[in-house]
């Protein structure tokens, strides 16, 4: 047992070196590092191969739609300008709280179908006309915003993070993920818009300096904020509802026509056809343009996160759970094993995803253990991953740099509001992780 778990941790540290010193792509590395630990497991050759495949093969049938549906819906709301019309229409509701604690819950929002990377690229012109107008330094809206966009991007599906989490750790109820999520997401959000809101009136006196294209007011011609907000909201409501539709027996047709409808698949299918209505005058070349573009940027996600499953194949070959029955210290703190381990990967290469395919695939074993083999165990333990990693972002993440450079911040600055911002964010996520793990436990 001692030269598998040698060979495991060899492993991680070839994904670590590979990703962050080598700069090598996330699927190569995850790819030979399975390869290595099959051979360094003695696994037979052709049986490596098949569970390579199976791995990958099944993790791809899980969540390959809902990624694609996912980056669909995140590319045509782009195109239509509905991240924009959701944003000012969330600054229109919230516009009696402080400016950090709108872009804040602007960016919590509009996070949940679009990748923060995209979602900071587009915001980032909104937010500085802001604070130009506002007269609000620009580095409290930009911490405001990053970590606005940073919680719900590691913590909600459709993202692919949480979704590849949940498929390594066989969670059958996403929609119970997607709120639980959402809530532990809202307190990190809050959390980072406080800092923000700090950090504004640390530097009220701080010139704002800001290009000269900020001197433009913002585009007014945008969907309806309803229209736009239609493909973030059905999805999620239609598996809500999907989650109260299963306790019922399909006594009847349209019962089961109802649930296929609430189904995972089918509600991010909807969403993806609401999120072309906001189209213009166009609409077959719009369509056409965003499932293209979606498609583009789904291949290499789920590339990524199919390896990542088939290295998860691979670790089930290891009874770790066995071995790990040895240590009573484990009792009670479970939870942060997962945290740590994916925190470490996140600091280490940079990549939330990876981290929380990883961290997952490593701990899928080790759920009865802990004590996290039930459903709303392992929404517990996806969480615990998911805060770990987003903590920290920093110079090999490529979200610091994309921060940096559409934010208006200088490295050292970044290191100083950003970097620090979701520090916060993952330690104040452990503990409201921990906080609410334990309540559960009393009361469940």
């Amino acid at each position: 047992m001692i030269e598998a778990l040698f060979s495991i941790a060899l492993a991680i540290v070839w994904i670590v070196v590979g990703t962050s010193l080598f700069k090598l792509h996330p699927f190569l590395v995850l790819f030979s590092a399975a390869l290595a630990l099959a051979f360094l497991l003695g696994i037979p050759a052709m049986e490596s191969l098949l569970l390579l495949q199976k791995g990958f093969g099944n993790l791809i049938q899980n969540i390959g739609l809902l990624i694609l549906f996912g980056t669909i819906i995140g590319v045509a709301l782009e195109k239509s300008k509905a991240t924009l019309a959701i944003a000012n229409g969330i600054l229109l509701y919230v516009k009696r709280l402080p400016l950090p604690y709108a872009v804040s819950l602007m960016g919590y929002l509009i996070s949940i179908p679009v990748f923060c990377d995209a979602a900071f690229v587009i915001l980032s012109q909104l937010n500085k006309t802001l604070a130009k107008k506002t007269k609000t330094p620009l580095i409290g809206l930009t911490v405001a915003l990053s970590t606005g966009l940073f919680a719900p991007h590691v913590l909600v599906p459709p993202t692919p993070g949480p979704l590849a989490a949940a498929s390594n750790l066989h969670l059958a109820n996403l929609a119970l993920l997607i709120a639980m999520g959402a809530l532990v997401a809202l307190v990190l959000v809050l959390v980072g818009a406080a800092y923000g809101h700090y950090l504004a009136k640390k530097n009220i006196h701080t010139l704002i300096e800001t290009p000269a294209e900020t001197e433009s007011s913002i585009d007014t011609a945008l969907p309806k904020f309803r229209i736009a907000l239609a493909p973030i909201l059905v999805p999620i409501l239609l598996m809500c509802f999907g989650t109260i539709i299963d306790l019922y027996p399909e006594t009847f047709a349209f019962l089961k026509f109802v649930r296929w409808l609430t189904t995972p698949t089918m509600a991010l299918a909807i969403g993806m056809v609401l999120s072309f209505l906001g189209s213009p005058k166009n609409i077959r070349a719009f369509i056409n343009e965003a499932v293209s573009k979606g498609i583009q940027q789904a291949a290499p996600i789920l590339l990524i996160t199919g390896m990542g499953g088939a290295l998860g194949s691979i670790l089930s070959t290891v009874p770790l759970e066995e071995y790990a029955q040895g240590f009573s210290s484990f009792d009670g703190w479970g939870l942060c094993i997962p945290f740590l381990i994916a925190a470490l990967l996140k600091t280490a290469q940079g990549s939330s995803t990876v981290a929380m395919i990883t961290a997952s695939s490593i701990l899928y074993p080790l759920l009865p253990l802990f004590g996290l083999d039930s459903e709303m165990g392992k929404v517990w333990a996806i969480l615990a991953i998911g805060v770990g990693s987003m903590t920290v972002s920093h110079a090999n993440d490529s979200y610091f740099w994309i921060v940096t450079q559409m934010g208006g911040l200088d490295v050292k600055t970044a290191y100083r509001s950003h970097t620090i911002g979701t520090l916060l964010q993952g330690i104040v996520g452990l503990a409201t992780v921990l906080i609410g793990y334990t309540l559960w436990l009393w009361f469940r």
